[in-house]
């Protein structure tokens, strides 16, 4: 695709920084920062170097305050159904990225960016932060998978608190609810998210991949399976080089030194 417009790549170390820069907008979802979002997470799975991702909105004002308004005025039924069905792929791609992905939530994330933070594996916010799907105010639903991500993540009673009257909660309420697992200060969001993940890609790259596998894969599958999937991948991990690595290590009393395989 061509360059991208609204998305910036950086790299600290083995820590990618994904930036969603449509600031004049308060970073709003439109069909090219969907695109382009998708396009950054694609060239990142197929770098080796990248071992873990960072998400974030620039501005101090909002992560992603939503979607486009003025373009979902102009849907038809059939462009709707387009729509949804293109943000609901580029998130699944970002909740099924082979290694960890964190957002780092400054400001509002309402509607589809209450969304995209909700399929990162991991979420943090500064203290200004707000949540929200407001999708009802405007006679619609969340498009991009919300109605099914938030109950598993708050609880269904919460869930549909958020999602029936549409409000917004403060960022002590989200660390509450569970869909923050922290909160710091505005200005030390992006430090704090990638220290965060900094101790998170120290580990097995395989087995942090394993990991996510066997978490999201019982999802949706009968308690009977997952444990079957967990068993199978815990026995692959026996031939990795990591594994080895990982024991050795502990045994030998050392920091570990993985390399990814």
């Amino acid at each position: 695709m061509p360059e991208r417009q609204y998305v910036r790549l950086e790299r600290d170390q083995e820590i990618a920084i994904v930036t969603i820069d449509r600031r004049r907008k308060l970073n709003a979802l439109n069909p090219r920062v969907v695109t382009e979002i998708g396009d950054a997470f694609e060239a990142l799975c197929e770098n080796d170097g990248v071992r873990g991702v960072v998400l974030t909105g620039a501005g101090e004002k909002a992560f992603v305050a939503g979607a486009d308004i003025g373009v979902l005025a102009e849907m038809t039924p059939l462009s709707a159904v387009e729509v949804s069905r293109r943000g609901q792929e580029v998130l699944a791609l970002i909740e099924r990225f082979p290694k960890p992905v964190m957002a780092a939530v400054g400001g509002f994330a309402l509607g589809g960016g209450c969304e995209l933070a909700m399929a990162c594996h991991l979420r943090i916010a500064s203290s200004n932060a707000r949540f929200g799907l407001p999708e009802v105010t405007l006679g619609i639903v969340p498009g991009y998978g919300g109605t099914i991500r938030l109950a598993r993540i708050v609880g269904l009673g919460r869930a549909l608190e958020m999602t029936l009257t549409g409000d917004m909660i403060d960022a002590a309420t989200a660390e509450r609810f569970g869909l923050v697992s922290r909160v710091v200060e505005r200005a030390e969001l992006l430090d704090a998210a990638v220290a965060l993940m900094r101790r998170i890609t120290k580990n097995a790259p395989v087995a942090l991949r394993f990991a996510l596998e066997s978490i999201y894969s019982a999802l949706d599958s009968a308690e009977a399976d997952a444990h079957a999937f967990e068993s199978s991948l815990f026995g692959v991990l026996a031939a990795t080089g990591d594994m080895r690595e990982g024991m050795d290590a502990f045994l030998e009393r050392r920091e570990a030194n993985f390399q990814g395989r």
